[in-house]
């Protein structure tokens, strides 16, 4: 299996809630790769509340796919918390889905070109309950941080699904 217990764990979970209150999901995800999307679509009848998700790893990308204003980028530092929830907030609107999970980070080996260590990631669930979280794995493989990040961001999406009443 490519989905490791946790991950299929917390799949299920949000599949099944989302089901029950007939609510749908996006997915803009960077250094996850796909992952996120993967583990949601591994549960049958993906296609009740998966809406659909990009790998936006580019600024390019986050524009074209995502439908953030470049402008958003102007003078690029790295991705704040603001800018990540911003992803979040217009994927959600593009694919007219109740939830977004946004991710993004340094999975490794080396750190970000902006300072920040290999296995640091932001977060962000955009929705009935919103959320933007920091996460460092303490971590320099890049495969182990892009797994790690996919099940912290299916973690974070769970919470919130849960936080709002299910």
């Amino acid at each position: 299996m490519f989905l490791n217990e946790e991950q299929r764990r917390l799949a299920g979970e949000i599949a099944e809630r989302l089901t029950a209150r007939g609510e749908t999901v996006a997915v803009a995800e960077a250094t996850a790769g796909g992952l996120v999307s993967a583990a949601l679509l591994s549960v049958a009848g993906a296609s009740r509340y998966y809406r659909g998700g990009a790998v936006v790893y580019t600024l390019d990308s986050r524009t074209a796919l995502a439908g953030v204003a470049a402008e958003q980028y102007a003078n690029y530092q790295g991705t704040t918390p603001e800018m990540l929830a911003t992803l979040a907030e217009s994927m959600r609107q593009r694919l007219d889905a109740t939830w977004c999970i946004a991710e993004s980070g340094q999975a490794g080996p080396t750190g970000g070109r902006f300072g920040h260590s290999p296995g640091h990631a932001r977060i962000s669930v955009a929705g009935p309950v919103t959320h933007t979280k920091e996460i460092e794995t303490g971590l320099a493989d890049r495969e182990a941080n892009m797994v790690e990040f996919a099940t912290r961001a299916l973690a974070l999406l769970d919470d919130a699904i849960g936080e709002a009443g299910g």
